[in-house]
């Protein structure tokens, strides 16, 4: 029987890398699978379904949330946003470590509903370096810079509800951090209970033929 995979979520300040480190992860290895979300909102010229999201009406999407067809939804400037929960469970009963990138809120959602999952969250080494990121995109105004730290300042009191910590300096030691925990939680005790309880019976037999 295939080994089931591991439902991540990854979530960091504006600036973290996050996107950048998960891209690296799923392209140097191939168990990964990163989650598509639904959304209401038009598609973008280049975007594909089913590649960058799952187009749905807003009476599709009421109807998918009516029918819990959502790990975690959310809704943003008159759209909606979710992530399907057939797409993931698909993915895990395939053997795949899935990867969904959402924000703190979003996050404690999937966690609540699914304990079993693992939290990672990303950060740079320090304050001063995160902004220096954010300016360094040359994207987004001042203004704009401002907004996005004092967000970073309210997502920081979540941070230790989360499993890890994964502090993004060099990438490529960040990736290999990142990717020796995920595979590392397939051998905690809590995740290989069948095994475990084939093990005691197993053992429990013999003693009693000893």
């Amino acid at each position: 029987m295939k080994e089931r995979g591991i439902l991540t979520v990854v979530s960091g300040f504006a600036g973290s890398g996050k996107g950048t480190l998960m891209r690296e992860l799923t392209s140097r290895y191939d168990n990964y699978a990163l989650s598509v979300s639904a959304t209401t909102r038009n598609p973008r010229p280049g975007e594909e379904e089913g590649r960058e999201y799952f187009f749905k009406s807003v009476e599709e999407f009421e109807n998918m949330i009516a029918a819990d067809a959502f790990i975690e939804y959310a809704q943003y400037v008159n759209h909606y946003y979710g992530t399907p929960r057939e797409y993931v469970e698909t993915q895990l009963k395939n053997g795949k470590d899935v990867i969904l990138e959402i924000e703190i809120q979003g996050a404690l959602q999937v966690k609540k509903k699914f304990p079993e999952t693992l939290l990672l969250f990303v950060t740079p080494p320090s304050v001063e370096i995160l902004k220096k990121r954010l300016v360094g995109r040359g994207t987004e105004t001042m203004a704009v810079i401002e907004a996005r730290l004092l967000r970073a300042a309210e997502e920081a009191e979540g941070i230790d509800s989360y499993d890890y910590l994964i502090i993004n300096d060099k990438i490529e030691e960040c990736v290999e951090t990142m990717h020796e925990i995920i595979k590392n939680e397939h051998v905690r005790a809590f995740r290989n209970v069948d095994f475990i309880n084939n093990m005691k019976e197993g053992l429990r037999s013999l003693s009693k033929g000893v």
